[in-house]
């Protein structure tokens, strides 16, 4: 525990002074390894380039690049103005239904692009000049924008759900199907928050125009094609017709046909898009093989045995001290990003909660839902700046201000996926057994 802890402390020292996390996940958990190793650097460099090595020729893991291609050819495509306006055609009539047309654009965009950051970067260029030409306040119209993008880490195909599945060891088809309920719930809680946020203040979101029956249906033919490449992607993963790997495969070649089709494309887009791809990709597996440095240190120092030894000590039962690690993660959402918080933690609660005999994928929803909260909230609310730089007469005070009660609307579906299981292992239960 001690050695663990000096980890950990050395870890976040060197965060502090702005050590990329998976450098510094890396270089401590070498460091550590050799140290417990009796300072055998032979072990360590074993471990470590064994690591590199299984890591980068994962089979899983290239499911990663794959949905990152997606998400960015469909991202140029276009496509989120045509879901924004898709969704508006349906909702924007009703009070604060602009903002609700946004949570479902953002939920729709969030679950092919994939990325909580470029969805609320994209959606707030797309959906707030709408909202601020209505009169709908800047606290509104931002906030929804920026707890919509929340949607892309867990709504499927989602990367976290991948990282959190090699991590744990656990199917990634079955992570997917354990996210689609929760993520559904997310948008209902947020389309509640709206509602509740207009109910006090009328003024915040005044009702649209209510578009007739065939101005709907147009507005419904510019999404068909992503919504059929939505639909083929993910029913084949959950009808077990090709892996996610296969399904990610198929998912990037029918976006570029998209983008293709819809002239969005050229060589030079081709060019962006592909380096764009890379470099995400990159950056992604550097953390992942840090973050396994790092988790083959703390499991060799037996931090998670020790964590289970004085836990069962308090004699608490095991849903109190899944609540305990839940109150970690909202205070650690207060300092760090979601990746970050969920690589640092993972390795070290996933163990104990097997070890108390809960659902690991019950789990990795519940972990994600709780890392989507640190989104939003201050100091570190990602989504917030990165509106507030897309957005440069909108403050960062506003924006926060705004999206208390979408923060509010996630604490309770936290609650509700934590008590009730049967959320979000309903589906893969049905699909998988």
């Amino acid at each position: 525990m001690t050695v663990s802890i000096i980890g950990f402390a050395c870890l976040m020292a060197l965060i502090l002074i702005r050590m990329p996390i998976g450098f510094a996940m890396g270089v401590i958990g070498f460091f550590g390894f050799a140290m417990l190793s009796d300072w055998n650097w032979n072990a360590a460099l074993s471990m470590s380039s064994r690591r590199v090595i299984d890591t980068s020729q994962e089979y899983g893991l290239s499911v990663i690049p794959l949905f990152i291609l997606m998400g960015n050819f469909i991202t140029r495509s276009g496509i989120s103005k045509e879901l924004y306006q898709a969704s508006y055609a349906f909702l924007g009539h009703l009070r604060g239904g602009l903002s609700m047309a946004t949570v479902v654009a953002c939920g729709a965009f969030s679950a092919i692009c994939g990325s909580s950051l470029a969805t609320a970067a994209t959606m707030a260029k797309v959906s707030f000049p709408p909202m601020r030409r209505y009169g709908y306040s800047d606290a509104l119209a931002s906030a929804s924008i920026a707890a919509g993008g929340t949607l892309g880490i867990l709504i499927p195909p989602s990367v976290i759900l991948v990282i959190y599945g090699i991590m744990s060891e656990q199917s990634i088809r079955e992570l997917f199907a354990a996210g689609l309920f929760p993520g559904l719930l997310g948008i209902i809680l947020y389309l509640g928050a709206v509602a509740w946020t207009v109910w006090r203040n009328p003024d915040a979101g005044p009702s649209g125009k209510k578009l007739s029956t065939p101005e709907r249906l147009s507005a419904v033919q510019g999404v068909w094609t992503t919504l059929v490449l939505f639909a083929v992607v993910m029913g084949g993963i959950y009808g077990g017709v090709f892996t996610p790997t296969e399904a990610a495969g198929i998912g990037a070649f029918g976006a570029f046909l998209i983008a293709l089709a819809r002239r969005s494309l050229s060589w030079r887009i081709i060019y962006e898009v592909l380096v764009e791809t890379a470099h995400t990709t990159s950056s992604l597996f550097v953390v992942v093989i840090g973050a396994l440095i790092f988790s083959n240190f703390v499991n060799r120092a037996g931090l998670p045995d020790e964590l289970l030894t004085m836990i069962t000590g308090f004699e608490v039962s095991p849903l109190t001290v899944v609540f305990m690690i839940l109150g970690i993660y909202i205070i650690l959402g207060c300092v760090f990003e979601s990746l970050s918080m969920l690589l640092l933690t993972v390795p070290i609660f996933y163990p104990v909660v097997q070890s108390l005999g809960f659902d690991l994928v019950w789990f990795g929803i519940v972990v994600v839902v709780v890392t989507e909260i640190s989104l939003i909230t201050p100091p570190v609310g990602l989504n917030v700046f990165v509106i507030s730089g897309v957005l440069k007469d909108v403050s960062t005070g506003t924006i926060f201000k705004g999206v208390t009660p979408f923060w509010i609307a996630d604490i309770i579906r936290l609650l509700l996926i934590t008590l009730v299981p049967a959320i979000s292992l309903l589906l893969p239960t049905w699909l998988y057994g």
